[in-house]
């Protein structure tokens, strides 16, 4: 039993419970027309009373059905299925550069594996092809929930092409995947922000390249700035990276209270910092470590890919084991 009366009223405009709401509207008619009927001949009383109880036992049904419906929000609060993937490249130049594009792609062929989708928001490249910064929407069931531990900072070991000597050299590129909430608890005045227009530049056609559709959203207080070339109006682009900037303060946020409970989930696998280097990619020894859980496996090729299952699998497992650790 709950301990306020249900309010159909509050379920009216769900799609997903409507039906269930029209039927709980149908009950109540019958349970008043079988009290006015008690009332009005006391001889119909037990058939009455017999009709209350199922009406009751059937109102309860659908007041269970419905809490477990709308539950699945509060679920996806927690583990949305739709996400901003943000990779920079970091230390090593143009070779982080092309290492940052692997792992965009390597994102894109696992995203492909699980029939996701995943839309550019923006790609900024380098001379040489790689990418200096690329972010990217992906939406799909538990894309959130399997990408989450992937934040961080990726180290590559390799010898680039153009090393002569044969020297190994070591490149980093950070990843961040941020959720993207049906509800968030960020504000943003509009006062804060600055918002620049560019024109797209690449591929796109003569609209792309000629009109400004790019845009730039500056976030004053904090200095973050997103920029979108991914739409064709400079309206939707707009849209997109304000969006993309509400994640990001999110996440920072998230990241914030995440670190004040440190102390209480140092086990924790997921700590949400950007500085942490959590894997290294050894292309000399053909493997592939996660830090943090301190495992490896072979086949660095076939990892950057898009064969990550085996690593989130462990990843989640350490994560899940940490956190049972925590409560008890």
């Amino acid at each position: 039993m709950t301990t306020e009366p249900f309010n159909p009223g509050d379920y009216s405009n769900d799609p997903r419970v409507s039906f269930l709401v029209t039927e709980w509207q149908r009950l109540s008619k019958a349970e008043e027309d079988s009290k006015n009927l008690m009332e009005a001949d006391p001889s119909m009383k037990e058939l009455a009373e017999s009709e209350l109880k199922q009406i009751d036992e059937q109102k309860a049904q659908i007041v269970g059905q419905i809490e477990m419906i709308t539950k699945e929000d509060e679920t996806e609060g927690e583990m949305p299925n739709e996400l901003v993937l943000e990779i920079r490249a970091g230390a090593g130049g143009d070779e982080a550069a092309l290492f940052a594009e692997e792992l965009a792609r390597m994102y894109a062929r696992f995203t492909e594996k699980n029939e996701w989708r995943m839309n550019t928001i923006n790609e900024s490249r380098t001379s040489l092809g790689g990418f200096k910064e690329a972010s990217y929407e992906i939406r799909g069931k538990d894309c959130f929930k399997l990408l989450r531990l992937e934040t961080g900072v990726h180290r590559v070991q390799r010898i680039p092409a153009t090393e002569k000597q044969g020297r190994i050299h070591t490149s980093t590129a950070s990843v961040a995947i941020l959720p993207i909430y049906k509800r968030t608890e960020i504000e943003i005045n509009p006062s804060d922000l600055e918002i620049e227009t560019s024109r797209a530049g690449g591929k796109g056609g003569q609209n792309v390249n000629k009109v400004e559709t790019a845009v730039r959203v500056i976030h004053k207080p904090t200095g973050i700035d997103v920029r979108c070339t991914s739409e064709r109006s400079q309206h939707q682009n707009k849209e997109k990276a304000t969006m993309l900037l509400m994640s990001r303060l999110q996440f920072m946020k998230d990241e914030e209270e995440d670190k004040k409970r440190a102390q209480d989930r140092k086990g924790q696998v997921g700590t949400g910092d950007r500085s942490e280097k959590i894997r290294t990619y050894n292309f000399p020894q053909d493997r592939v470590t996660d830090h943090r859980i301190k495992e490896s496996w072979s086949n660095v090729e076939g990892v950057l890919g898009g064969g990550i299952d085996q690593i989130i699998e462990s990843l989640m497992k350490a994560d899940d084991a940490a956190v049972d650790e925590v409560d008890e």
